[in-house]
């Protein structure tokens, strides 16, 4: 496997304005599903639909995700920065908007599946823009610092939409969301120049050969640990409202205290991994943690017990919503710099897939047992197998001589 060299002391410094782009890009695609988890009662009860076809609007968000990753990961190989802004902001906008209108299951389900796409190509772009703008010594920082986008995403959400669907409703509240999303396409047109598009030769040339290993190893544990991230970040203010009877405003504010500590986090993941540190270790961590906040959800639910509750969303912020920035980070270390947007591609295919099947599955097992125990039982088994991956990339580290796994 090739390295590539770290970059020249100078390279230009990229400009803040740039960052925010990237945490926007990375944010924007979200709002949707977390607008819908925010206010989850609300359509629930005003569309007349069972829980389990909640967990399918989520659900679709993510397996249009997923079905269109390893495309727009290609893409993301040779199309200009601004052409993908365009589909990240814009397409997030369209599908606010036919949200905004829904008035029955079918449409909402129309609208989830079209932010997909928008969120399946946000890695892979920015991850593009990193390693073409960013010096190499930088890059960790960076990766978690645009990561941070989506856990901001989730704080916005949790604090705007059930205010505002409070005041307009919540299809009002979608519609003032995507006057939000414009307003941040404007901004991000406005500080990328215009630039050529990639040789479509460079793009055919990337495609070939096998991806490294690490790669799927990483992919995997995006799977396991975004079905249980979304599973959770999905469901939790319905299971604060229904299993411990907290108002709509209260828990949404849960969710976005899960955030607040998710951004927190990915930034101090993103610097160790700037550090030196190997990924199989902090993605061990990682997996152990999120089981221990597993435990503390489950327990507020037999227990009734609201401070267990907050223990559970801060470790739950805490670890598993700091995967990415690892994964991220590391790919960009064992794939060379023509396949980045190939590789990001499939690692956002797994983190997708999981984001898709956990609301499915977490609503499927509420409905079923008329309680949330089921559920994370069944979250706190996928963290358990992201735990067994990082031993077995530890383990496949340790014979390999790459650079990502000796540091």
């Amino acid at each position: 496997m090739s390295s590539r060299p770290a970059a020249p002391s100078s390279s230009p410094v990229p400009r803040t304005a740039l960052l925010v782009v990237l945490v926007a890009a990375m944010g924007v695609g979200p709002i949707l599903n977390y607008g819908l988890s925010a206010v989850s009662p609300l359509i629930i009860e005003g569309l007349g639909i069972s829980q389990s076809q909640f967990g399918l609007l989520a659900g679709a968000v993510f397996a249009s995700a997923a079905v269109s990753s390893l495309s727009l990961g290609r893409l993301s190989d040779r199309a200009t920065t601004r052409q993908q802004l365009l589909i990240i902001f814009g397409g997030t906008v369209v599908a606010l908007l036919v949200a905004a209108v829904a008035g029955s299951f079918w449409v909402l389900l129309a609208a989830a599946l079209l932010a997909g796409p928008a969120q399946s190509i946000s890695n892979p772009t920015t991850n593009r823009v990193i390693v073409t703008s960013v010096p190499q010594r930088r890059r960790g920082g960076w990766i978690g610092i645009k990561q941070s986008g989506v856990q901001a995403s989730q704080l916005f959400s949790g604090l705007f939409f059930p205010a505002v669907a409070l005041w307009l409703g919540w299809q009002g509240a979608f519609g003032l969301a995507a006057v939000v999303a414009a307003g941040l396409l404007v901004f991000a047109l406005a500080q990328v120049p215009a630039e050529a598009p990639r040789p479509r030769t460079t793009a055919s040339r990337s495609s070939r050969g096998r991806l490294p290993f690490p790669v799927w190893l990483f992919a995997g544990f995006a799977f396991f640990s975004g079905l249980g991230m979304q599973a959770t970040n999905v469901y939790l203010p319905l299971f604060a409202v229904r299993e411990l009877d907290f108002p709509l405003v209260l828990a949404g504010a849960a969710a976005g205290v899960s955030g607040v500590v998710g951004v927190s986090s990915r930034i101090v993941w993103g610097r160790r991994m700037a550090r030196g540190a190997r990924p199989s270790g902090l993605l061990l961590v990682l997996a152990l943690g999120a089981v221990a906040g597993v435990a503390c959800l489950l327990a507020a639910g037999a227990w009734r017990t609201p401070a267990l509750v907050w223990a559970g969303v801060a470790l739950h912020g805490a670890t598993v919503l700091g995967a990415n920035v690892i994964t991220n980070a590391a790919v960009l270390v064992v794939v060379p710099s023509e396949r980045i947007g190939a590789a990001s591609g499939v690692l956002a295919m797994g983190m997708y897939a999981g984001f898709a099947l956990g609301p499915m599955l977490m609503g499927v097992l509420a409905d079923a047992t008329g309680a949330f125990d089921a559920g994370w039982l069944a979250v706190g088994a996928g963290y358990l197998v992201c735990a067994a991956l990082a031993l077995w990339l530890r383990r496949y580290g340790a014979t390999h001589p790459w650079s990502a796994f000796q540091r």
